[in-house]
């Protein structure tokens, strides 16, 4: 990701995030239905819904279309482009750049399955070739 790229993307909150997941799953929605699906996750009001909406509108996460009485909202980046972002800058800032140092760390800290060892594999034999 260039440096032109990277100043286009904001860093979502918790809050954000949690609202990015919403519509990354199930697509461009009205805040009523991100709503209802948040309060599935956790106790959370209509109008802070609404609110977060507006301002992730304005900070350019989200696009809004007002072409129609209920508004729907779109997410503005993809979920990779995102996801990638936030994962490099979690890696720079909490692992000094290195991914080994993120991957040994995450295969140390649980009980991987033997489908989960296999998919690692097959991932590294990729990345040799």
């Amino acid at each position: 990701m260039n440096k032109k790229e990277e100043h286009k993307l904001v860093e979502p909150t918790k809050s954000e995030l949690e609202i990015l997941q919403v519509l990354w799953e199930i697509g461009p929605a009205t805040v009523r239905a991100v709503n209802d699906e948040l309060v599935k996750q956790k106790d959370v009001n209509y109008a802070t819904t609404l609110k977060f909406m507006q301002l992730m509108a304005e900070k350019g996460m989200l696009i809004r279309d007002e072409s129609q009485m209920k508004h729907i909202y779109r997410v503005a980046e993809e979920e990779q482009k995102t996801k990638s972002y936030l994962l490099e800058k979690f890696v720079d800032s909490m692992y000094k750049g290195s991914a080994s140092k993120l991957v040994l760390q995450l295969l140390g800290n649980k009980k991987n399955s033997q489908q989960e060892l296999q998919e690692i594999k097959d991932i590294i034999k990729k990345l040799e070739e």
